[in-house]
């Protein structure tokens, strides 16, 4: 089952969360079940939004990435993760998005 998955990162900056973007490099080795990615600043952190094939999907990305990533480049805070069932899944602007290619850090 597709799930959403919010991250709310308290303390990440946009410097730290581009410097992990370029980490994992999704873009070159996009993540097995990934299906949609979107970021950016809260209040005191960063947001991230992603739907994912499962939730078991996002466990392994992030044990197997994420981690040694984020740990690589010294971000010492961790996220608040939220896991939700993912009933539908609307993106109506597909062949725009589609368009712009690879697209894993803002141009």
């Amino acid at each position: 089952m597709a799930v959403a998955i919010l991250l709310e990162w308290p303390g990440l900056t946009q410097q730290q969360y581009e410097q992990a973007m370029k980490e994992l490099q999704l873009d070159a080795n996009p993540p097995a079940g990934g299906m949609f990615h979107v970021a950016g600043p809260m209040t005191g952190g960063w947001r991230i939004v992603d739907v994912w094939e499962s939730a078991e999907a996002f466990q392994r990305f992030s044990e197997e990435r994420i981690i040694p990533a984020v740990t690589k480049i010294g971000i010492t805070t961790q996220p608040r993760v939220e896991v939700y069932p993912a009933h539908n899944v609307y993106i109506p602007a597909t062949s725009s998005i589609a368009s712009l290619g690879a697209s894993s850090l803002p141009r």
